[in-house]
């Protein structure tokens, strides 16, 4: 099966998620036939219609053309879906348990579903980001649901590695692929699959499905620790008068260390992060190895989310009881509506319970916030109507919109010319010329002449 033939080849992907919306969308972009299950009706409905559920820079584009070819359709069938398809991809939730375990049952309970439904060979791809082991108790729970006498079949674990805010180039343009499985021939498969993707040279890399299932967990760990590394580093810096912007350039300069994931912040968040740390603990617990540095990446990282809280506390007089506090960003990170795990959230929820009101704005996250908050805080319309008759202003997230706002308008409608930048957006030089009291992570305020 080589060249064009593959494109005959009908892929269905389990779950409408980030994920499985980006992956359905993008594969058939490259001009396979896609087809999306998800067993929420309304949610399917609304995107045989044009409605794209989540945003992500550049996808709605791509969405519309396959969509309106024929190429990516949407349906609550999954029987119908796994009869005509050979490659099934598993893009379903792992959210995590109350002790930091991925919770498998999405994924199991599709797997036991898809069993009895195999009427030829088919690949089982876990696009979903699960725990070392996954791809055997997937094997298995297909064999006890009905392997029918003569049919054979593949598990694959093929992670993601797309970043929110670009996950279509990641998507369209990886920097690797990989593959774990221990046959030869789901390996050849995948490979063909993927081929289109990888012209530029860049490679697919074949190992087992455990190396594969840890290779996720190891990469999203790694990069959760980079950040929080820095963010202790600016946390140093803020007692001993260093500034963090001046030894990130320092050390990203090194090659061995690289310039991504050094910006000093108010700790990271997201669906990825947060969960993968937690569950790759919890699998070296479960194996009865204590992975310390894990420990500390955890515990910095909830710490860290509530940085702003105390030098606010301090800034209005001690307490926050009966104060108004402006949020500009709510989303984890820019260029996404995700609020999962958020920083600002995790400020916000602080800040309510010491008796604060909160007034909020952000670009694309406010009704993914309402959902969480509801009517506990209150929503703006812009970033300056967040911060009308607001005490002070706390910037949680990067949007290219907030870097250059009109200050005099932002301390016209301030009580106090106070700013708490959880991100680092504004040289502290420029804030103080602008008569604002300034609080940034890792960096000195400029002292009195």
């Amino acid at each position: 099966m080589q060249g064009n033939d593959m494109r005959n080849q009908t892929i269905a992907v389990v779950g409408t998620g980030y994920v499985g919306l980006v992956t359905g969308t993008c594969f058939a972009e490259m001009g396979y036939a896609v087809v999306c299950v998800d067993i929420d009706e309304k949610k399917v409905e609304k995107m045989r219609q044009g409605f794209v559920p989540i945003f992500e820079p550049g996808l709605k584009v791509l969405f519309d053309r396959n969509r309106k070819n024929g190429r990516l359709k949407f349906t609550t069938h999954l029987g119908e879906a796994v009869e005509k398809s050979k490659f099934i991809f598993l893009a379903l939730p792992t959210p995590p348990g109350e002790d930091g375990s991925a919770d498998l049952s999405y994924v199991m309970g599709v797997t036991r579903q898809i069993g009895p439904m195999l009427n030829e060979y088919k690949l089982i791809i876990n696009k979903s980001t699960v725990p070392v082991g996954t791809a055997d108790l997937v094997r298995e729970a297909l064999e006890q649901q009905g392997k029918r006498a003569g049919i054979d079949f593949d598990v694959v674990s093929n992670p993601e590695f797309l970043r929110e805010g670009v996950a279509v180039d990641d998507f369209m343009k990886p920097e690797r692929v990989v593959i774990g499985t221990s046959n030869t021939h789901a390996g050849d498969l995948m490979k063909q699959l993927y081929e289109p993707f990888v012209r530029n040279g860049n490679p697919i890399l074949m190992m087992d499905e455990r190396s594969a299932e840890m290779t996720k967990y190891a990469a999203n760990a790694f990069l959760a620790t980079k950040i929080t590394f820095m963010n202790e580093i600016a946390n140093l810096c803020e007692r001993v008068g260093a500034n963090v912007d001046a030894i990130r350039v320092g050390i990203g300069s090194d090659s061995r260390i690289g310039k991504q994931f050094l910006y000093a912040g108010i700790g990271y968040g997201g669906s990825c992060f947060p969960k993968d740390v937690q569950a790759l603990a919890h699998t070296s617990e479960e194996y009865g190895y204590q992975f310390k540095i894990l420990d500390a990446v955890l515990a910095v990282n909830h710490t860290q989310q509530r940085a702003l809280v105390a030098p606010m506390r301090t800034y209005l007089g001690g307490r926050l009881i009966g104060k108004k506090i402006a949020v500009w960003g709510l989303a984890f990170k820019a260029n996404t509506d995700d609020v999962r795990e958020a920083s600002a959230h995790a400020m916000i929820s602080d800040l309510i319970k010491e008796g604060a009101t909160v007034r909020v704005f952000d670009p694309e996250a406010i009704e993914t916030t309402k959902a969480v908050f509801g009517n506990q805080i209150e929503y703006a319309a812009d970033l300056y109507d967040a911060v009308a008759g607001c005490d002070v202003l706390a910037v949680c997230t990067e949007w290219n919109e907030f870097r250059k706002p009109d200050w005099d308008m932002v301390r016209d409608s301030l009580k106090f010319p106070a700013v708490f930048d959880g991100r680092n957006l504004y040289a502290p030089s420029h804030m103080k010329e602008l008569g604002f009291h300034y609080h940034s992570i890792g960096r000195p305020y400029p002292k009195e002449a």
